[in-house]
Parts: structure tokens; sequence; C-alpha cells
């Protein structure tokens, strides 16, 4: 897909990545919470509050096409209870984007100003991205989405096109991908990452 061609509609694929986000969180053990992920800076509690809080932020992009400050929203999480946190946001979240005006006006994120299916799209690619970071900490307890990691990886390709990247990115230079490497793996080579297995 190039730069011509229109976007699909970002809104029912995002709402698929929250249900697969949602799958992977609930089989979280407290346990786990310490352990590390490919996302170096995080571990899982920190991956976990991070999900959560882009959320948020996201969930307040779609009401009104401004971004609000987040810090942290679940220093109050328990140990069990970051499925029922992540349940509450990504509901507000798909309720903040259902409409098509929204799609089409004006959005502010972080990496700059466009219109809402852009935007949305790009929070699927880092929904998935993360999504692929946390089953890979717990041991790939599921099979991702490979539809999804498409969706995600044209939408990396979008935003990064060069396989380079600027320090002041949030995503490493692209890695080379796993022979035979499916499209999750294909995404999470191209923002970087390595399975931990692997590091």
């Amino acid at each position: 897909m190039d730069s011509t061609t229109p976007l699909p509609d970002p809104r029912p694929v995002y709402a698929r990545a929250t249900e697969q986000a949602a799958a992977v969180i609930a089989a979280v053990r407290p346990e786990q919470l310490a352990g590390p992920t490919p996302c170096r800076e995080f571990d899982v509690r920190a991956l976990l509050d991070h999900v959560v809080v882009v959320s948020l932020r996201l969930a307040a992009v779609g009401a009104d096409g401004v971004p609000r400050a987040v810090d942290t929203a679940t220093d109050g999480v328990p140990d069990d209870g970051w499925s029922a946190a992540y349940e509450e946001v990504r509901t507000r979240v798909i309720r903040a984007w259902e409409s098509d005006e929204r799609m089409a006006a004006p959005t502010r994120v972080p990496w700059g100003e466009m219109p809402g299916r852009a935007a949305l799209s790009g929070f699927v690619m880092e929904l998935v991205a993360h999504t692929w970071d946390l089953n890979e900490a717990l041991g790939r307890p599921l099979v991702l989405d490979p539809e999804l990691g498409e969706f995600a990886l044209a939408a990396a390709h979008r935003a990064l096109p060069e396989p380079e990247r600027d320090p002041r990115r949030p995503f490493d230079a692209a890695r080379p991908a796993p022979e035979g490497a499916d499209a999750n793996d294909r995404l999470a080579a191209w923002l970087g990452r390595r399975p931990l297995d692997r590091v």
C-alpha cells in the first residue's frame, strides 16, 4: 500500500487488536509481573501500565482530537487486576472513536497532526507490537492473529519507512526477521525487537 492508497477503516481492526491484547493480558500471572519483556525499558508490570495509560490517552484523543497528559492512572491496580483495568479502558477507546467524523477530523497525536483514520492506524501498530512483547514475555501462551500483524506491519512501514532510526524515536533500528517469520514476528523485527530467547 503506497501513500496514495486510501487507508482502510482501522476501527474494526483496533477492536480486534484490543480483544487480542485482552486475551494476552488475561494470561498474566502475578508472579510474572517483574519479568523482562523484549521492550527493554519495561518489565511486565510497566508494560501493562504503559498499555493502559496509552489507551487512556487514546480515549481522550478520540473524544475531541486533542491529547491529554496521563502520566499513570494505574498505581492502584492490584497484581491480579490488570485484565479488569484494560477491559474498562479498551471499551472507552472504542466508544470514543466510533464516529465517522472522528475518522476524517484533524487529530493531534505524539507524532504529529493527521486525520483520525491515520492516527488510529498508528495506535493499532503500537498495540499489536506491545501485545507481541507481552506474549513473548509470558512464553507465548497465544498464537497471535496474522491479519492484525499484517495491518500493523503496513502501518509501521508507513510510519517508519527507513530501517535506521533516529535515537529520539521510540523504536530501535530494524532487525532482520527470522527465516519463516510470520507477520507479527516481522513487525517486531521492523520495530527493532528480538525474541527474549535470542537476546
